[in-house]
């Protein structure tokens, strides 16, 4: 996998992350050490569920079937959809922080980096090639959160921005998901 496929990957997937992240940062109430434990969850989650989808998926397609890129591609596809349709649906609340909320939001802005993982990473072989996938789609969600949560100091009137970073990341999936169908 090219790095700019895997750069459009990662920043799709942590765009979800960037919303949830504008969100919590409007809310005054969240301090700054809230603000960083929610990005290295965010970060640590993204990477370790496409990790787990990775090996899942090369499981599966050594031991099961094989899934041609024309699934793969769109599982993704329907992954960005269902992101967009998220966008659609949000009524911009923001959660009540609480200290299991590191994990619960932790893990729902990642679900979608276990399909990821498992369509377009499952190929990889090398371990090593894999973890610095991985870790790379970890580093850019931790960046994205953290630079959602600097943002969010400037934009505390505007409630909408987290929906736009729900669009943008499921139109990045769709494209990527529609890239590997027809390329």
């Amino acid at each position: 996998m090219s790095f700019y496929s895997l750069f459009l990957i990662a920043l799709g997937l942590s765009l979800d992350a960037f919303g949830t992240a504008i969100c919590i940062g409007l809310n005054n109430g969240v301090k700054r050490n809230n603000k960083l434990l929610f990005a290295l969850s965010f970060g640590f989650f993204q990477f370790f569920f496409s990790l787990v989808g990775a090996y899942t998926g090369f499981l599966f397609n050594t031991y099961i079937a094989s899934v041609p890129e024309v699934i793969g591609g769109t599982i993704i596809a329907i992954v960005g959809i269902m992101m967009v349709k998220e966008g659609y649906e949000n009524n911009n609340e923001c959660p009540l922080i609480k200290p299991s909320m590191y994990f619960v939001l932790g893990i729902s802005v990642s679900i979608d980096a276990m399909v990821v993982g498992f369509t377009a990473l499952h190929n990889i072989a090398n371990i090593l090639v894999l973890l610095e996938n991985t870790i790379f789609i970890g580093i850019v969600t931790l960046i994205m959160s953290i630079a959602a949560f600097l943002v969010s100091r400037y934009l505390k009137r505007i409630n909408m921005i987290g929906k736009y970073a729900d669009y943008l990341g499921g139109i990045i999936l769709i494209i990527f998901g529609i890239k590997m169908i027809f390329f």
